[in-house]
């Protein structure tokens, strides 16, 4: 089990996102007001903050919500989820669809530190039962489910 440190959002794309006291979760929408939200596979983006700690014991000069990630979340290693797990909270349940993403045009992390640990660590999922997020919520890991497919 882990736990949410922050929730943060942003109103436009490309931008660092801002901490907020808590958000909402849309289903197969994502964080409302946010502007990564909408009917896509990449709706809500996680980062463990012990990948986030590491990084700045390296030098890096970051606050909560500057790798454009929604949900900072302590005590699960995101980045070793399988696509397809389920994470539930308290009133949510999101589902893995993406592990990482290519960091096309380098962000200014990379551009001073070398690297961007987004890439890597961050994780993305998709809304399939909304609800309010806030820092300090448990976060729970659960099995993905399997596909049942229709037989003729």
């Amino acid at each position: 089990m882990g736990s949410i440190v922050a929730v943060c959002v942003s109103t436009k794309k490309g931008v660092a996102k801002k901490p907020v006291g808590q958000g909402v979760l849309a289903t197969q929408h994502g964080i409302e007001g946010d502007a990564h939200a909408g009917p896509w596979h990449r709706q809500v983006s996680l980062l463990s903050w012990q990948a986030i700690t590491a990084f700045k014991a390296r030098g890096a000069k970051v606050a909560d919500g500057c790798f454009g990630e929604n949900l900072i979340v302590d005590g699960i290693d995101l980045a070793a989820l399988p696509v397809g797990t389920r994470l539930a909270g308290r009133e949510f349940l999101l589902e893995v669809t993406q592990i990482g993403k290519e960091c096309h045009s380098h962000c200014q992390i990379f551009h001073t530190m070398g690297e961007c640990i987004m890439p890597t660590q961050g994780i993305f999922t998709r809304v399939l039962r909304g609800g309010t997020v806030r820092p300090g919520d448990s976060l729970d890991i659960l099995p993905a489910q399997p596909v049942v497919e229709a037989h003729s």
